[in-house]
């Protein structure tokens, strides 16, 4: 069988700078800027993934974001360490938490936050001795 390896996630607004921004501020991501077929593109780096941000017009025929949880891609997850002083820190700074800290399970604690259009993201701070 081929080996799979993960790319990218790609996320679609219509103001991209705005995305860059709250993952740059929020998240600490790199923004990446290059020009491709003549116009600006954004993308992020963020915990080694790449992050491709699409700009969307109104008469692009792009659906909204769907309610949460959902079918389909529901959200990303970004390790951490030490998630109540980070959760505490991202409350300072602004971010909305959909789930406070928790420890669903042994060894694990988590938390949900909402980026830019909606985006579920997880953050998981793992004990190591849980494997």
């Amino acid at each position: 069988m081929s080996a799979f390896v993960f790319d990218h996630v790609h996320l679609r607004t219509s103001d991209p700078e705005a995305m860059a921004q709250w993952f740059e501020r929020m998240l600490g991501a790199e923004i990446l800027r290059s020009v491709e077929q003549g116009k600006p593109r954004i993308d992020l780096k963020l915990g080694g993934a790449k992050i491709f941000i699409a700009p969307v017009g109104s008469t692009d025929g792009v659906h909204p974001s769907p309610a949460l949880p959902c079918r389909g891609l529901d959200h990303f997850g970004l390790v951490v360490q030490g998630i109540d002083a980070v959760a505490a820190e991202l409350k300072q700074k602004g971010v909305v938490f959909t789930k406070e800290p928790h420890a669903p399970r042994p060894g694990i604690r988590i938390c949900f936050i909402r980026g830019p259009e909606s985006i579920s993201i997880e953050l998981l701070d793992r004990n190591p001795a849980y494997g």
